[in-house]
C-alpha cells in the first residue's frame, strides 16, 4: 500500500533505493575480491546469489515507486536509466563467480586479484556518486567521474598487458582461453560501473 504523502510527496525515498542498490554492487564486488584471494577448489555462490536477489528486489521497488508515485525528483526516465545500470552490476560479477567456480581447478596460478581490486575500487565510486546525488553538485560529481574514468582506463590498459602476455606463447591453447574469457569478463564488470557512473554525472549535469 502507498500513503497519499508517497502519491504526493517529494518522491526522495528513489534516492535511497538507488543508493541501496548501489550498496548491492559494491557487496559483490567485494564478495569477488574475497573469491579470488581464497584458494578453493569449490568456491561459494551463495553471497553473489543472495545480492542478486537483492537488486532484484530493489529494482521492483522502484518499479513500483515509479507507477505510485506522481512527484518524482529527477525524470522517471532517469530513474529508470539508473536503476538499470545499478542492476547490471552484480548480474555482471555474478557471471564471473558463476564461471570461476567451474573453472578454479583449471586457473591455479591465475592471479585475479589485482582486477578485482580494482572493480571494488570502481563500485567504491559508484556508491559515493549515488549518495552525492541528491545534492546536484557538479564539481564532487565531476572529480568522480574522473577517478572512474581513470580506473577504466588503467583496466583497459591492464587488458593490453595481458594480450601482450598471452600472444608471447607462455600458455598452452586451453589456458590462454581461459585467462582471456575472465579477465574480459572482469572488464566488463568495471565498464558496469562506469556506464552507471556516466548515468550519474549526466543526470547532474542536466539538473545542476
Amino acid at each position: 500500500m502507498f500513503s497519499l504523502q508517497t502519491i504526493f510527496g517529494s518522491g526522495k525515498q528513489f534516492f535511497g533505493l538507488l543508493e541501496s542498490a548501489a550498496a548491492a554492487a559494491l557487496d559483490s564486488a567485494r564478495a569477488l575480491q574475497v573469491m579470488t584471494r581464497t584458494a578453493s577448489a569449490t568456491p561459494s555462490l551463495e553471497e553473489f546469489k543472495r545480492v542478486r536477489q537483492r537488486e532484484r528486489e530493489i529494482l521492483n521497488e522502484i518499479n513500483a515507486a515509479l507507477v505510485n508515485t506522481f512527484v518524482t525528483p529527477i525524470e522517471r526516465e532517469e530513474i529508470e536509466a539508473l536503476a538499470g545500470a545499478l542492476y547490471r552490476i552484480p548480474k555482471a560479477i555474478e557471471k564471473f563467480a558463476d564461471r570461476y567456480a567451474l573453472a578454479a581447478g583449471n586457473l591455479r596460478g591465475i592471479d585475479f586479484a589485482p582486477r578485482a581490486a580494482m572493480l571494488e575500487q570502481a563500485a567504491v565510486v559508484v556508491l559515493e556518486m549515488v549518495k552525492q546525488l541528491k545534492g546536484m553538485k557538479v564539481e564532487p560529481m565531476k572529480d568522480l567521474n574522473d577517478r572512474l574514468s581513470a580506473l577504466e582506463s588503467e583496466a583497459d590498459r591492464l587488458m593490453l598487458e595481458l594480450y601482450r602476455d598471452l600472444y608471447a606463447g607462455n600458455y598452452d591453447g586451453m589456458v590462454v582461453l581461459l585467462i582471456k574469457d575472465f579477465f574480459e569478463l572482469l572488464e566488463k564488470a568495471i565498464d558496469r560501473c562506469r556506464e552507471a557512473g556516466s548515468v550519474v554525472y549526466r543526470i547532474v549535469l542536466k539538473n545542476s
